[in-house]
């Protein structure tokens, strides 16, 4: 399992990155706000480590209204003001601090999906995305956009140095980009629906019959 001083030198690889034309990396060292995105993250990895997870969900890319956001995978600025979650990794009293841009910026409904299925079938996985950095459309960050095969593959070291870090026993792919991404990279993996657009249900689904293998 990975330390403490693995988790700063993972973040400090990750704000390094410039991921191209039409992205934005926002922890890198160029915004006051970005800090506490990278202290947000720290303190999810951190949880995570101490809760040691099997298995590592990957999905596609952050949105302009979560992970943009907070810098935690699959959260948006509400899981942080509220009561904690089933969890008790998110909530008010937590740790975890807003930056002064999540001001007004709406809530993803991803993100609260991901986490309600999760609590349905009582199973925390560490999440992450193939992409790690938020794609937008040229001059629009507050869109979302796909990211291109080019880009998942600069993500693919950061979801193998977690697998590392946390010792992951089993990655499932969610949603379509994140499992050719995994594919390209060499890895025969699972993949369940994507949680977005009227998902829900097939997400659900999905993870229920993988964890009953």
């Amino acid at each position: 399992m990975g330390s403490a001083a693995d988790l700063d030198a993972f973040i400090g690889r990750l704000a390094a990155v410039e991921p191209g034309p039409a992205c934005t990396n926002f922890f890198d060292y160029s915004m006051p706000e970005n800090a506490v995105r990278r202290a947000n993250l720290r303190l999810y990895l951190s949880e995570m480590l101490d809760r040691s997870p099997e298995v590592l969900l990957v999905g596609e890319a952050p949105g302009f209204r979560g992970m943009r956001i907070t810098g935690v995978p699959f959260t948006n600025r509400t899981m942080f003001e509220g009561p904690p979650n089933s969890f008790g990794l998110f909530g008010a009293g937590k740790g975890y601090v807003l930056p002064s841009d999540a001001a007004g910026v709406p809530a993803e409904p991803t993100a609260t999906v991901m986490w309600q299925v999760l609590a349905e079938l009582e199973f925390i996985p560490l999440l992450w995305s193939a992409f790690p950095w938020h794609p937008h459309l040229p001059g629009q960050p507050g869109t979302n956009r796909t990211p291109r095969p080019a880009e998942t593959a600069l993500g693919t070291t950061f979801w193998q140095a977690l697998v590392e870090l946390f010792a992951i026993r089993r990655l499932v792919a969610v949603g379509n980009v994140a499992h050719r991404s995994l594919q390209r990279a060499g890895l025969d993996v699972p993949k369940v629906r994507h949680p977005s657009h009227g998902g829900r249900a097939g997400f659900r689904q999905g993870l229920q019959e993988l964890l009953a293998k």
